[in-house]
């Protein structure tokens, strides 16, 4: 069976094609995932209860946003027409996240003091906007 390649704007390599040519479709991978996981928890002794196509689609999110990626990226490549939705119900971040944000803060404001005790840059100014 011939092998249809959609693209979009040129590029292509987007769909995975099953034996006959024809696009694997989420049946399919749900089929595949829930075979990957029954083996694996024939194979130990920490169990996976649940596992998806779906939940890889919320895991991808949150780490990409652990990793830092702008969220406006992050919206477009998942596919939400709302910020909300790609921040709010797909990633998932919590207090050690924070504690890693703030660490990394203090880090960044010592190494700016050290940097301006050394004279490489200056204090940083505020002249935009005024106080009221």
């Amino acid at each position: 069976m011939p092998r249809f390649d959609k693209g979009i704007d040129g590029y292509t390599g987007f769909l995975f094609y099953d034996d006959n040519g024809l696009p694997l479709v989420a049946m399919h991978w749900e089929h595949r995932i829930k075979n990957m996981k029954e083996r694996y928890n024939k194979l130990f002794k920490l169990q996976i209860s649940a596992l998806t196509p779906h939940i890889c689609r919320h895991t991808y999110c949150t780490n990409m946003a652990r990793a830092g990626m702008n969220p406006k990226t992050l919206q477009y490549l998942m596919g939400h027409s709302d910020i909300s939705i790609t921040m709010n119900v797909y990633t998932y971040l919590g207090l050690n996240d924070a504690k890693e944000e703030m660490i990394k803060m203090e880090e960044l404001n010592k190494a700016r003091k050290e940097l301006m005790k050394e004279g490489k840059i200056k204090p940083i100014e505020q002249k935009m906007f005024r106080v009221v």
